[in-house]
């Protein structure tokens, strides 16, 4: 662990930097291309809105069980297999899901994706809980080393749909689910070789409990949790099937969050009664910033659904294909990390950086703004109903300012809040809130696939004052003017909402620093 009296982040952030680099590049170089894949060849015999509607809910169900499934991940790490051996079983798993999906089989790429699931599972808390251990408690490097590893995040975020995306575009899609399984295995060798070179010391080693005087001896202890350790593995890629089935009926993932979602209530429950004040009270704190950021990523993450149709059918695009635009929102992280990790630095200096709960707000209105820039953008489609692509641009810009406002800022708070023991559960549980926004996520998608009835509800009237179009004329012209309509509808619907949260959110930020009980 880092001595907080340096200002030079441990040399192991820089490993886990690319290794997650690395992860995320295989991630987010198939979801550029997993709703263009399910639209234009596995579902292309349906009609329109069908197979719109058919891939909006296995992408939902799909992000929904990957980010439900690190609450079991990080639990599992914590007891038996440590960040290490969970980090090390994920890679491999996801890998071998990209290499299945890349045979464009029905089976054997929903199988493929049951692989990613259960692999993310337990990849994707354990390396976050692996940076908050590189800090000790109060450390103030800590949001910065966070803002750091986001932002190799978003570097992998960047290359991946331009690689995979482009590769997919030249040679099929095949190549481009190809070609993100082989960036998963370079990550994989990347913390291997960092585990080699001891960087790492003990950070993420797997948990050996005390020896006691008539208890086994270390040697029995050991070999008792290489057991436990194969058995969770053994468990973790038996319950693949069920995984894979639960995307491909998709509406069935919803049941299963229920069933996750009280699991995790009931522990915490548990927990609370080992728990000290102070540490009941942070817990709290999580569970309550958990639920507008539900909001904040459903909003979100229309980014690989409804806003890539988005940009195919209604965007004026150049140089980059449908897909690759989904690079446009890492390229903006990239570009703002650093400055934005320099800017919390300089803001806390003079005593002026805002809570957490407030950059929430801040980071929710932004979002707001985006997403009315997207429906702005209809003012100015030509006669084939294209809006200009700097809307999409600057929308993505909005929508990723709000992010560095969210987004690494709470990974660094569930570190900090969460009690020691805890700490890669609770990764989880700020996770499994993801989990609901995909689902959230996926009926905001749907309704993109109707057309607007042009009614006089407020959201409706809203609509027509901010995007300029006429549902009747859209309805007798058809064609693109029809989805330019619908898409519109949706995103200035979204905008108005995202207002109004952000509000709630700052008004209740007093309550929410006094259960943070000190922390800012």
């Amino acid at each position: 662990m880092a001595k907080s009296g340096t200002m030079r982040h441990p040399k192991a952030l820089y490993y886990l930097f690319f290794v997650e680099l690395w992860e995320r590049f295989s991630y987010y170089g198939m979801r550029a291309i997993l709703v263009l894949f399910l639209v234009n060849r596995l579902f292309q015999d349906l009609a329109r809105e069908e197979a719109d509607g058919v891939a909006y809910g296995i992408y939902a169900a799909f992000g929904a069980l990957v980010y439900a499934t690190p609450v079991v991940g990080g639990a599992l790490a914590d007891k038996i297999l440590g960040y290490r051996r969970a980090i090390i079983a994920g890679s491999l798993l996801m890998a071998l899901g990209l290499f299945l999906m890349a045979a464009e089989q029905q089976i054997v790429f929903f199988g493929g994706l049951g692989f990613l699931v259960v692999g993310n599972g337990l990849f994707k808390p354990n390396i976050s809980s692996m940076v908050g251990g590189l800090y000790e408690p109060g450390d103030p490097r800590r949001d910065s080393g966070f803002t750091i590893f986001y932002m190799g995040i978003n570097l992998g975020a960047l290359i991946s749909p331009l690689a995979c995306a482009g590769v997919a575009g030249l040679l099929g899609f095949a190549y481009g689910f190809g070609l993100a399984g082989f960036g998963m295995l370079l990550g994989l060798g990347i913390f291997l070789f960092g585990i080699h070179k001891g960087v790492f010391k003990d950070n993420g080693l797997p948990p050996i409990k005390e020896v006691k005087e008539h208890g086994p001896s270390a040697a029995e202890l050991v070999q008792r949790n290489k057991l436990h350790t194969w058995a969770a593995l053994a468990g973790a890629i038996a319950v693949v099937p069920a995984m894979s089935l639960l995307i491909y009926h998709s509406e069935l993932a919803a049941w299963l969050l229920v069933a996750i979602t009280v699991t995790v209530v009931l522990v915490v429950l548990v927990q609370f009664i080992t728990l000290s004040g102070p540490e009941r009270k942070k817990i709290c704190a999580i569970f309550v910033l958990a639920l507008p950021t539900v909001m904040f990523w459903a909003f979100f993450e229309q980014g690989g659904s409804s806003l890539t149709l988005f940009a195919e059918r209604n965007v004026n695009l150049f140089v980059i294909n449908a897909g690759q635009t989904n690079a446009i929102n890492p390229l903006f992280i990239i570009a703002l990390a650093i400055p934005f990790s320099a800017f919390w630095t300089w803001l806390s200096g003079l005593g002026l950086n805002p809570s957490t709960p407030m950059k929430f707000a801040l980071g929710i209105a932004q979002l707001g703004f985006g997403f009315l820039l997207f429906a702005v953008g209809a003012r100015f489609a030509g006669d084939a109903a294209l809006v200009p692509m700097v809307f999409l641009v600057l929308g993505y810009f909005l929508l990723t300012t709000g992010e560095l406002f969210i987004s690494p800022i709470g990974l660094s708070m569930v570190t900090r809040l969460s009690p020691k023991k805890l700490v890669a559960f609770m990764m989880g549980v700020w996770f499994l809130a993801m989990a609901f926004a995909h689902q959230v996520a996926g009926v905001i998608a749907r309704l993109t696939t109707s057309s607007s009835s042009g009614g006089d509800g407020l959201l409706d009237k809203f609509s027509r004052l901010v995007s300029g179009l006429d549902p009747v004329a859209a309805a007798e012209q058809g064609g693109a003017h029809l989805t330019l309509i619908s898409y519109t509808t949706v995103f200035s619907s979204v905008a108005l909402v995202a207002f109004g949260l952000a509000v709630v959110v700052a008004i209740c930020s007093p309550l929410i620093r006094w259960l943070m009980h000190g922390e800012h």
